[in-house]
């Protein structure tokens, strides 16, 4: 029973929980933002009428196929996706490349094979050609 405890009480399983939950908060709040502000907004553009396929379907000896349901599931899907690009995975990617900008460079590329080596190295390892540390070059 203790290993269970210790297994339940690590970080990981604690921090893993967390996301979850933020995750799950994070899909109501753009599910949200999608049908109550992206789909109207569709609608206003297109003359009032918003976009449903659910009635669009086919017969095949008895079963019936619903495409247009799969249709409304896609369009939602892209629709949540492109809000998640732009409002989350965009501005995250530009902060990052801001904050990344003043990191110093801990690898180099060899001259000779362009291959990424450490910015301290005398000896490229793939190649095996040698180096002058940029600490050593002369000013």
């Amino acid at each position: 029973m203790g290993g269970f405890k210790r297994f339940l009480l690590r970080g990981n399983i604690v921090e893993l929980a967390v996301a979850v939950i933020v995750g799950a908060t994070f899909s109501g709040l753009v599910q949200a933002l999608v049908a109550d502000l992206i789909t109207p907004l569709i609608g206003a553009v297109t003359g009032g009428r918003q976009p449903n396929f659910a009635e669009y379907s086919f017969t095949v000896n008895g079963s019936r196929f619903k495409y247009g349901d799969f249709l409304n599931h896609l369009v939602t899907f892209l629709m949540v996706s492109a809000v998640v690009y732009w409002l989350v995975v965009a501005p995250m990617t530009r902060l990052i490349g801001l904050l990344d900008r003043h990191k110093e460079a801990t690898t180099k590329q060899c001259p000779e094979c362009l291959t990424d080596i450490p910015a301290e190295a005398r000896r490229c390892a793939a190649c095996t050609v040698e180096l002058v540390p940029d600490s050593e070059k002369p000013a």
